[in-house]
């Protein structure tokens, strides 16, 4: 297959993905190096089209990202407010304030994005508020 344009349908995209592993190790500055190059940009469009990834709860996101750099609750404390207000924001008994995603974007180096989406909150789905 000829690539010319972008992938369209889920036959261009099984056929693409076989192509790339065939091709994935050659030389970057051979044809085939360069057609590789091709195909990921034109896979990752497909994908991002038609297999997008969600963003995770973003209290889910604070934990995990407090888990991996090992960082406590009370670490918290400057990004957050109080102990207190760590404590109910990450139980889901308050919600994020714009002023504390800005924060813990910061401070946790997460995107804003994952940190404002809508998240259940004492069985509630909330949005962030200001």
């Amino acid at each position: 297959m000829k690539w010319e344009k972008t992938i369209t349908t889920e036959k261009e995209y099984e056929e693409s993905l076989a192509r790339l592993s065939e091709i994935f190790e050659a030389d970057p500055d051979s044809a085939e190096g360069m057609e590789a190059e091709l195909l990921v940009t034109l896979i990752e469009k497909y994908e991002k089209e038609h297999y997008p990834i969600a963003l995770p709860d973003p209290i889910e996101a604070i934990k995990e990202t407090m888990d991996r750099k090992g960082l406590k609750d009370k670490d918290l404390i400057p990004a957050i407010g109080s102990k207190t207000t760590v404590s109910l924001i990450l139980n889901r008994k308050r919600s994020l304030t714009i002023d504390m995603v800005r924060n813990l974007s910061a401070f946790l180096k997460l995107p804003v994005d994952a940190l404002i989406q809508p998240y259940e909150l004492d069985g509630i789905q909330e949005k962030v508020n200001g």
